[in-house]
């Protein structure tokens, strides 16, 4: 008998092999994504991961700091374009607040397309399983008549081996939804 070569590390578990492999599995379904960006994705993403910094505050926030400063008239030689009520401030920042609340939504939409392939993804593989899992309580009962143990099924087990009926349960969900 020939010696199977681990793939793992010596003192590596298995569990932790499996939890890698399930993690760059579920990360590739987001880099296949982050591939077919467009350019307007690939700039929101960006600029969405720039604007939810301690940065982007504290730059935000000085240069509200220096224009109310600037337009005190407290300073010598420097006249106040932008007097209080500051205007020219409150219409910047305004127009500051739509384009950050669109790139923001932007990049939401399409993490959100990814949180709904994936969620595809899930429902699929719970599908399958739950048709394996009935699929095996079948083998097994039949192991157990075969082996001639008692054969009396208790209402459980006759519910768990039949056929999960997706639509019916689609259906439900959605009379409930309304």
């Amino acid at each position: 008998m020939a010696a199977s070569k681990s793939v793992l590390a010596p003192n590596q578990p298995l569990h932790s092999h499996i939890v890698k492999s399930r993690r760059e599995k579920i990360k590739s379904i987001k880099s296949k994504m982050d591939v077919g960006r467009n350019w307007s994705d690939r700039l929101a993403d960006q600029l969405t991961g720039s604007f939810g910094t301690m940065w982007f505050l504290s730059f935000n926030a000085l240069w509200f700091v220096l224009w109310m400063i600037l337009n005190t008239g407290l300073i010598p030689g420097i006249i106040a374009f932008d007097p209080f009520p500051y205007g020219l401030l409150t219409m910047v920042v305004s127009l500051e607040a739509i384009f950050l609340s669109i790139i923001v939504l932007m990049s939401q939409n399409r993490a959100s397309h990814v949180a709904d392939l994936r969620e595809e993804i899930d429902l699929h593989v719970n599908v399958r399983a739950e048709e394996e899992i009935t699929r095996i309580l079948i083998i097994l009962d039949q192991i157990h008549d075969h082996l001639g143990l008692p054969s009396e099924d208790d209402e459980e087990l006759v519910l768990m081996k039949q056929k999960t009926n997706i639509d019916a349960i689609e259906d439900e969900l959605l009379k409930d939804m309304k």
